[in-house]
């Protein structure tokens, strides 16, 4: 039998199922002695050792039947389908581990839509689960254990946003389709820095040098987009230019940011995410609770991973009460879109009138970068303009767009006919608006 022999799903449950209850029974003797719950590191170490035992079984009994044996890397390549199948993503694993995958789309286990990048597009795979029941139990693992918290995802809690170890978003939704829909946005670049954008053209030098300067100016910001523009990865790139010994507070529905793993990079951060109620609506922390409760632990910066609605309040109080620095993302079709979003979630979760909401917006919001899919660029993603914020005026928030796009290329250039209010802290921070100095690291060609 070759290295490549296919694997047997059918096996994998049944050495899935061996293995869980031997963890069962090693959870109710702990039980039964009064010793502590094992730590999910520690179930997860006892559980590779009692894979390998199973697998061994397994192998055994094969060749007690007479049967060929499969070579040792099929052994480890069954260990580690095990092991997936409870702690992973089951058979999406193999998807997961693909440099190529930007995103995978799963409309039941037997419609299974691949997008890779450019140029292969867009392809339809295999299943990735005998059946649908299969299929919410990967999802299921993958909330019980992928997570900072355990998030269910039964018929009594049918929504699913998670955050993949590998910086993966899980989207699931079960009850309200015909089948389970699983969307899977891949993060190719988990870590990235402003040199990088350049090169990939996400940003040309002048754009790049002024995004540096206002991150450490501090001047609060907002990363505007479609879904899957590119809004996180150019904020990961922003946020990489923050002095390392500052400390940061991140706030997100599903972990995703993932600074802590960069402890290099930042020195002190501190990861919060939305915990969710239980079934009977009990308990739970929401988001705007959570960034309210950042004013409490000395933050130098607040990054609010997705705007979506009942925070932004708090968020801009926080940004309008001397907390510099913060930096965030929202959905939105342009940049002067964002304003118009802020003011209806504040209206409908806050009940502020509009005028109350621009005041804030216009004491706390420096600007707005916008980055979208550029058809002039083979969509490319791109910052498309900049906005400044620049007072109030009857009850509306004043701007100015100081980037805007290029003719030529689609891409955000600086307007020099439209100055930039917040020349004198730019230039503080590195930024001359009138010669545009290229920042150190790219005249260098790092």
């Amino acid at each position: 039998m070759s290295t490549h022999e296919t694997i047997d799903y059918g096996l994998i449950r049944e050495l899935q199922e061996e293995v869980a209850d031997e963890i069962t029974l090693a959870k109710q003797r702990r039980d039964a002695q009064l010793l502590p719950e094992l730590l999910t590191a520690d179930e997860q170490q006892l559980a590779q050792a009692l894979i390998v035992g199973a697998v061994q079984r397994h192998m055994q009994a094969l060749l007690a039947r007479g049967s060929e044996l499969p070579d040792q890397a099929y052994d480890q390549r069954l260990c580690d389908a095990v092991y997936a199948a409870m702690y992973g993503a089951g058979e999406l694993q193999e998807l997961l581990d693909d440099p190529d995958v930007e995103n995978i789309d799963i409309n039941g286990c037997d419609e299974v839509w691949i997008t890779y990048a450019a140029p292969r597009g867009k392809e339809r795979g295999r299943p990735i689960a005998v059946n649908d029941d299969d299929l919410i139990n990967i999802v299921q693992n993958l909330g019980a254990y992928a997570g900072l918290n355990a998030r269910p995802f039964t018929v009594a809690s049918p929504e699913l946003d998670l955050r993949l170890p590998d910086g993966s978003r899980l989207s699931a939704v079960l009850g309200a389709t015909e089948r389970p829909v699983i969307s899977i946005r891949r993060n190719r670049f988990p870590q990235m820095f402003m040199h990088r954008l350049v090169e990939f053209g996400t940003v040309d030098p002048t754009l790049a040098a002024f995004l540096e300067a206002a991150v450490l100016a501090r001047c609060n910001i907002m990363v505007a987009g479609a879904t899957d523009a590119g809004k996180t990865t150019l904020l990961r790139a922003m946020v990489n230019c923050i002095p390392p010994q500052e400390r940061i507070i991140t706030v997100e529905r599903a972990l995703e940011l993932g600074l802590r793993h960069n402890p290099d990079l930042h020195w002190d951060v501190v990861e919060m995410e939305e915990v969710l109620p239980d079934v009977e609506g009990r308990g739970g922390i929401s988001i705007d609770q959570l960034v309210r409760r950042t004013r409490r632990h000395n933050p130098d910066r607040v990054i609010v991973g997705e705007v979506l609605g009942p925070e932004v309040v708090q968020m801009l109080s926080a940004m309008s009460q001397g907390n510099d620095g913060s930096l965030s993302t929202i959905h939105a079709r342009d940049a002067d879109d964002v304003f118009h979003k802020l003011a209806t979630y504040a209206a409908q979760f806050e009940r502020l009138d509009f005028p109350v909401t621009h005041s804030l917006m216009a004491g706390s919001i420096d600007f707005v970068v916008f980055i979208r899919k550029n058809p002039l660029m083979n969509n490319l993603r791109t910052v498309t303009e900049v906005i400044e914020v620049t007072g109030i005026n009857e009850g509306r928030v004043t701007r100015s767009k100081i980037f805007a796009e290029s003719e030529v290329d689609g891409r955000a250039e600086r307007m020099p006919e439209v100055a930039i209010m917040r020349a004198d802290r730019l230039a503080s921070a590195g930024y001359n608006d009138l010669i545009a100095i290229q920042p150190q690291w790219y005249a260098q060609g790092v």
